[in-house]
């Protein structure tokens, strides 16, 4: 049964957060499958989550630079559940992905579709473990949903040959693990040059490559399609533009 007009519990709102992150604004809308899903989970209508996905929308940062504001209303809960989000990511990550699989019924490796295969028997060690691959996947859903499953240099769009980058990396930022403006999607092969220090960006967001990789062009090695988009521009996602500072500091690990 619906249960239109009840006041949203802490753990719905940390659910209807956890969607709105990983949906472009665009598609927030009641007729999103993923919209009348979480409207089935929780007993409400699409209509009320579609209108709480907006609301969300209201206090996001990416939105705002972009002159885009959600409902102009909202309630207590939405700004807690988000200031919770920006000062435990990592915390608020995990307890929604486990919120949804206690919902469904399955289990959490299951839903958030993480290996399990590699990892030690039941402990400390495994659950620490699965925690930081939850975390890492609902990262890579985030990046991949912000630039709508598109590689930001290539235009690639095939979805299993995707990776979600970070731009500064998991062990070196804590702070910005989950920060989708610290991570970039890009096809294996440019994530391989971008991670290994071999790719970066300038500040006028045209990609560059190292004197190593160019160098190798000039020697007639088959480098030709991997090198093709020197000077091109970054293709931007709709929601979550990469933080100029952040591909700063990687640009400087290349440039050192």
């Amino acid at each position: 049964m619906s249960r239109h007009g009840e006041n949203w519990t802490r753990d719905e709102l940390i659910l209807a957060f956890s969607l709105y992150s990983e949906i472009p604004f665009g598609k927030i809308h009641m007729g999103n499958p993923q919209v009348v899903e979480l409207a089935r989970l929780l007993g409400r209508t699409p209509g009320s989550v579609s209108m709480k996905l907006s609301n969300f929308a209201r206090l996001d940062p990416a939105l705002q630079a972009r002159g885009i504001v959600g409902l102009q209303r909202g309630a207590k809960g939405e700004n807690e559940v988000w200031d919770e989000f920006r000062q435990q990511p990592e915390i608020l990550a995990f307890e929604s992905q486990k919120l949804l699989a206690e919902r469904l019924g399955k289990p959490l490796e299951d839903v958030a579709q993480i290996r399990t295969d590699d990892l030690p028997g039941e402990g400390v060690e495994r659950e620490a473990l699965v925690r930081v691959r939850v975390n890492q996947s609902f990262f890579r859903r985030r990046i991949l949903s912000a630039y709508e499953f598109r590689c930001c240099v290539t235009g690639l769009d095939v979805g299993e040959l995707l990776v979600a980058s970070h731009i500064v990396p998991w062990s070196q930022d804590s702070a910005n693990r989950l920060n989708t403006r610290n991570g970039l999607c890009l096809n294996p092969m440019h994530d391989r040059a971008f991670d290994r220090n071999l790719m970066w960006v300038d500040p006028d967001f045209r990609i560059r490559y190292s004197s190593r990789l160019l160098d190798r062009k000039k020697e007639k090695q088959p480098l030709d399609w991997l090198l093709s988009f020197e000077g091109k521009s970054l293709r931007f996602p709709r929601h979550f533009t990469p933080d100029p500072n952040l591909l700063a500091r990687h640009a400087r690990l290349l440039l050192a």
